[in-house]
């Protein structure tokens, strides 16, 4: 199968160009050319068509609108967090500052889920023994937990496609690559392809998927602002300083898992309080 090929697009214009240039050549504008893959030729399969299905226009009152069955994951504050619990074919985003325990949450959540659905958990930064250590640590007892450490898009596509899982966390969105990009991972470029095709295989596959996405100094997700939107959940774990009978913050600090966006939200589940 031949390799796509690359175009460069301004994000100010949406002009292109076949190879990288500092100014955009439509509008003139500096620095904002990004590699992306090329459309594919007037006739060939897009290899997102399987996900437009055409719907016919409906009346809104005549539509039928039912709750969305959700599975527990087994912790209770995540699932108050998801509403519930997991959706299938959902894309969760989680993000937070690093070391905050992104990982070891969503190895818990993993572990629990395992025992009562097929469960697979993808690092790209770190290898297997380190996670079977961080297991052990945490006294997991890991018995139906699958993990695979690869930051190969397309492995980590052929391996979900092989193992069916029902529930798989990607850690993380950043370390991944795709062979039809060459730009490193991390990239905007990267990113972006790279979350736009595990959103098409969760909901293809019905598999709910979690990205694990890291934070700029600012607090905000790191890549391109497309990646906040694809998603159907987004979590964030933010360091809130400990405060004793009103002295000033002291070093221990609750990490607090809260929802930002939710395509399905309960009407019980309210907005963080200031």
């Amino acid at each position: 199968m031949a390799k796509e090929r690359s175009v460069y697009t301004c994000r100010e214009c949406g002009g292109t160009s076949p190879k990288w240039l500092g100014k955009c050549p439509a509008c003139s504008a500096w620095n904002t050319l990004e590699e992306g893959v090329a459309e594919p030729a007037s006739g060939t399969r897009h290899r997102f068509q399987s996900l437009a299905k055409s719907q016919p226009v409906a009346t809104l009152s005549e539509i039928d609108a039912t709750d969305v069955a959700r599975t527990p994951t087994g912790v209770d504050e995540l699932d108050r967090v998801l509403g519930g619990g997991i959706v299938a074919g959902g894309v969760v985003l989680i993000g937070g500052d690093p070391g905050i325990g992104k990982s070891t949450l969503l190895l818990q959540t993993v572990d629990a889920l395992s025992t009562r659905m097929k469960a697979l958990y993808v690092t790209g930064e770190e290898s297997t023994a380190q996670v079977a250590l961080r297991s052990r640590r945490l006294g997991l007892a890991g018995d139906q937990v699958r993990v695979l450490a690869e930051i190969q898009l397309e492995r980590i596509q052929a391996t979900i496609e092989a193992e069916a899982p029902a529930f798989c966390v990607i850690d993380s969105i950043q370390t991944l690559y795709s062979d039809q990009l060459t730009s490193a991972p991390g990239s905007v470029a990267q990113v972006r392809e790279c979350a736009a095709q595990l959103t098409r295989t969760a909901k293809a596959s019905g598999t709910t998927i979690v990205l694990v996405g890291h934070v700029t100094k600012e607090g905000t997700i790191a890549g391109p602002r497309v990646l906040e939107h694809i998603k159907s959940t987004g979590w964030s774990v933010p360091n809130v300083p400990v405060h004793l009978c009103g002295r000033a913050p002291i070093a221990s600090v609750q990490h607090l898992v809260r929802c930002t966006v939710s395509r399905s939200p309960q009407v019980r589940e309210r907005p963080p309080q200031p």
